[in-house]
């Protein structure tokens, strides 16, 4: 399985959340299993996954694929069947992003998170080729600013 797009997300004109359960958590983070994918259209590319029992706490994300179009991120068979994704289509896939200061930003392209668009289940996932990309990868942040 090696492709996503991206799903529709709350926007102010269209007031829905959109709920996602990690039932192992995000690393560092494995107690918190419940989150809202919420993007606001002056924000994007960026949109957030927010903890659903702690508003003040979020992780900012970014679909991979609009940053680095060739990502092809090879996510490991015991994945596909935790996720129960059955093509690539059903898979939803976000990179974090960590913010070094006001200049530098990166993103995580070893270990995306990977959400079922149907059962919106998700799984933070090693790729089997992480060897290929880094955890830190830099985001051109004037590039993808609006």
């Amino acid at each position: 399985m090696n492709h996503a797009d991206t799903i529709e997300m709350e926007t102010p004109a269209a007031p829905t959340t959109n709920q996602i359960h990690l039932p192992l958590g995000i690393l560092g983070f494995e107690q918190i299993k419940n989150y809202a994918l919420l993007a606001n259209p002056a924000e994007k590319p960026f949109a957030w996954l927010r903890v659903t029992e702690n508003a003040s706490l979020a992780f900012v994300v970014i679909d991979p694929f609009v940053i680095l179009p060739n990502y092809q991120p090879d996510i490991p068979q015991s994945d596909v069947d935790f996720l129960e994704l059955k093509v690539a289509g059903d898979a939803l896939m976000l990179g974090i992003v960590t913010v070094h200061g006001q200049s530098r930003a990166t993103m995580n392209l070893k270990g995306p998170i990977v959400i079922n668009r149907h059962t919106h289940t998700g799984k933070q996932v090693i790729i089997a080729n992480a060897g290929d990309y880094s955890v830190q990868h830099p985001l051109p942040l004037a590039e993808v600013a609006v």
